[in-house]
């Protein structure tokens, strides 16, 4: 029934009516959750930076696979170019030939500590000159695993782009501990939200990727897109969308939110008209729920759609 009604909504709805709906059952859910829950500190930023750093040591050690390998969630994903799990695509190539370098600089952890995200520049070389040398940024989303709740790599996505002219402000944040709820006790209900709005913005697109951008992204959001370094801030963001000209239609295929209910991401596929080129994208996005309890993009980064 909730499925159901929230279809009707976006199709019948604009894009705006549809977050207010969505923000006003969030609300009613962390409203209750709070009243019954008494408050814990919350999770420290630097666990997701540690495992992050801690995966760069492993694939400095044990290579490209052998890192990837010993970090993997058990329903961890890439694309390649589809989703592809994890262990199941590193578990049947040889070793990759080469060395990759990550440095976070963008991170945040829910206030539970079960969903974390890193992000920053990587640097892979095929040998031993510097103009073999490739350049991008990455995305890695982590979930807490197991009864240490150690942080496991749930997502890792990448972009390549020119060598960076300057090194990006890092902005590493812990969460607040006064927005900590119960854990939901429908562990669907979380997920159906984010999913809604995750298509609410999807379908916002289709009308107006400015007027998308403007409802939908953090003030603070970071944006990664394949030939470009990453940008930052909601008035860099739109204007580089105007100045390219992009259009932008995007179905959903996954979403997942932490149980704190403050930190969520989402994955699908992108279509793209960049001028008069149209291209194929898998894009990941992560939101963060503001003051007001409205889930904003707080990280979006498109990866380009190749053939290997």
């Amino acid at each position: 029934m909730i499925k159901h009604n929230m279809q009707l909504l976006t199709k019948l709805a604009p894009a705006k009516t549809i977050m207010k709906k969505i923000a006003l059952v969030a609300l009613v859910v962390l409203s209750s959750a709070r009243m019954a829950f008494a408050q814990t500190p919350a999770a420290d930023v630097n666990k997701a930076i540690n495992a992050d750093k801690d995966f760069n040591k492993l694939v400095e050690r044990k290579g490209i696979k052998g890192g990837f390998l010993a970090v993997a969630d058990p329903e961890g994903i890439i694309f390649k170019p589809n989703v592809i799990n994890i262990n199941e695509f590193y578990k049947n190539i040889d070793q990759q030939a080469g060395t990759l370098t990550m440095q976070p600089n963008f991170a945040r952890i829910s206030i539970n500590g079960d969903l974390a995200f890193t992000a920053g520049p990587y640097t892979y070389q095929n040998g031993t000159d510097d103009t073999d040398k490739v350049y991008g940024d990455y995305v890695s989303i982590w979930r807490a695993s197991g009864d240490n709740g150690e942080l496991k790599l749930l997502i890792n996505l990448g972009i390549q782009h020119p060598e960076p002219e300057a090194d990006a402000v890092s902005d590493f944040r812990n969460p607040d501990s006064a927005q900590q709820v119960a854990p939901s006790k429908d562990p669907f209900a979380g997920k159906r939200i984010i999913l809604a709005t995750d298509n609410a913005f999807n379908h916002s697109l289709t009308m107006s990727a400015l007027a998308a951008y403007k409802e939908f992204l953090s003030p603070e959001g970071r944006y990664y897109f394949p030939g470009f370094e990453a940008m930052t801030g909601q008035d860099k963001i739109m204007k580089f969308v105007d100045n390219e000209a992009i259009s932008i239609t995007a179905q959903t295929t996954n979403a997942g939110r932490s149980t704190s209910n403050d930190l969520a991401y989402t994955y699908g596929k992108a279509r793209i008209k960049k001028g008069e080129v149209v291209s194929d994208y898998n894009y990941v996005r992560v939101w963060e729920l503001d003051a007001s309890h409205k889930w904003d993009i707080l990280l979006e980064v498109f990866s380009a759609v190749e053939s290997e």
